[in-house]
């Protein structure tokens, strides 16, 4: 795998595509809008360009490291023009650049990891602000449904006051309700524009019509959950790579500290006469062996070595936690699903009927309401929480954006 072809769309085109799916052209079309949107984003676009500058990076390490030195030298003595010309070239003894090399190669995987990271972290915050939106909507809707019930309710109740089928305190317990309801259709709509703000920052042309996360990709994400290589988990790569890169700073300063000598070859005229020179220099790590250098490098890089553990251990934990936690709401989701089946969605007309005939008095029938309300949010909210559950768990995982090899 050469990192160096990979980019942000690259990266995200694997997103939902590898593995076989029902309505696939569906799933790919989505995901290549979802590419197109995230690799706009203007945290992915620095984090290429940051790659791009360590590549380069890469590249100058890779570079001989000395180059060689001409000299040239004239004076006059008597009636004699005299000149000199030489070259000299210094000996990277120790193989530097050897080392330079391995470090360019570290370099570029850290740079690629890092470009990961970035878009395994928009990738995850646009699909929870999309959730987060289409939850707030389904909402919406239930506020201004209830509303619209009880307008229409209290017309019928002022009918019936009129016909002296209803008490003066039926209209005000339903005016109560209805005012109540006024304020929670506010919040609600308030609610959406917020969400609606949030997918637009994360997904520059994305308008309410082009709706949330379509249903047919909820398999294909389950389908792909899996016990996951958490050492090719972007972040966990970034932390190893960059504990790789200062390991081989460290052995670049080990070999740095052994003198490198200079070869000189030079000719010219002086006093009328040809002469050749031959000159060797080596400087004497006498005062200075640079030993403070190779163990401040080592340091860094066991200091390195010990976060990327950290890190790595803690990604396990939080691996672990993310899925207990989608699980269980998976569960209770799935719960909630077999106790309803659709009985709330009947459950208005019905109550209606009881009330007209008496079966229920206007005080039972808004609470009533009320109740199927609450419970129509409950289906919501735990479907919102086991969606951004799975999100977070691929997430985790790692799972949820997996670069081509």
């Amino acid at each position: 795998m050469k990192a160096s072809k990979h980019s942000p769309r690259a990266l995200l085109c694997s997103v939902l595509l590898s593995i076989p799916l029902f309505g696939q052209a569906e799933t790919v079309n989505w995901a290549n809008w979802l590419t197109g949107q995230i690799s706009k984003h203007p945290e992915v676009l620095a984090a290429t360009e940051q790659a791009a500058a360590r590549k380069e990076d890469a590249e100058a390490s890779e570079q001989p490291l000395y180059n060689p030195e001409l000299s040239v030298g004239a004076d006059r003595t008597g009636s004699e023009n005299n000149f000199e010309a030489g070259l000299s070239q210094t000996i990277d003894w120790s193989d530097q650049q050897g080392a330079l090399q391995e470090k360019a190669k570290l370099i570029r995987l850290s740079a690629q990891a890092g470009l990961s990271e970035a878009v395994l972290t928009q990738t995850s915050e646009s699909l929870f602000a999309l959730v987060e939106w289409r939850a707030t909507t389904l909402f919406e809707e239930i506020a201004e449904s209830q509303q619209q019930r009880l307008d229409a309710l209290l017309d019928q109740v002022e009918q019936r006051q009129q016909a002296g089928d209803l008490g003066r305190a039926d209209a005000e317990l339903l005016f109560l309700n209805l005012s109540r309801q006024l304020s929670e259709v506010a919040q609600a709509k308030a609610a959406v524009d917020r969400a609606e703000t949030q997918v637009q920052e994360r997904l520059p042309d994305w308008r309410p019509q082009d709706g949330g996360i379509p249903e047919y990709i909820w398999p294909a994400l389950e389908s792909q959950i899996g016990e996951a290589d958490l050492l090719s988990h972007p972040s966990i790569a970034v932390a190893r790579a960059e504990w790789q890169v200062l390991k081989s700073e460290a052995e670049v300063a080990r070999r740095k500290a052994t003198a490198s000598p200079t070869v000189g070859l030079s000719g010219g005229r002086d006093g009328g006469e040809n002469v050749v020179g031959l000159t060797f220099s080596i400087p004497l790590n006498v005062r200075n062996n640079y030993s403070a250098e190779i163990r401040a490098a080592n340091r860094r890089a066991l200091e390195a070595e010990a976060r990327f553990q950290a890190l790595y251990r803690k990604q396990q934990y939080d691996l672990a936690g993310a899925r207990a936690s989608w699980k269980r709401y998976d569960k209770q989701l799935r719960r909630w699903k077999e106790l309803s089946q659709g009985r709330v969605q009947r459950s208005a007309d019905l109550l209606e009927r009881q009330w007209q005939v008496g079966d229920l008095s206007t005080s039972e029938y808004l609470q009533a309401l009320g109740q199927r309300a609450e419970s129509l949010k409950t289906g919501i909210e735990l479907e919102k929480l086991a969606q951004l559950g799975l999100i977070e768990l691929l997430s985790q995982s790692g799972e949820l954006i997996t670069p081509f090899q």
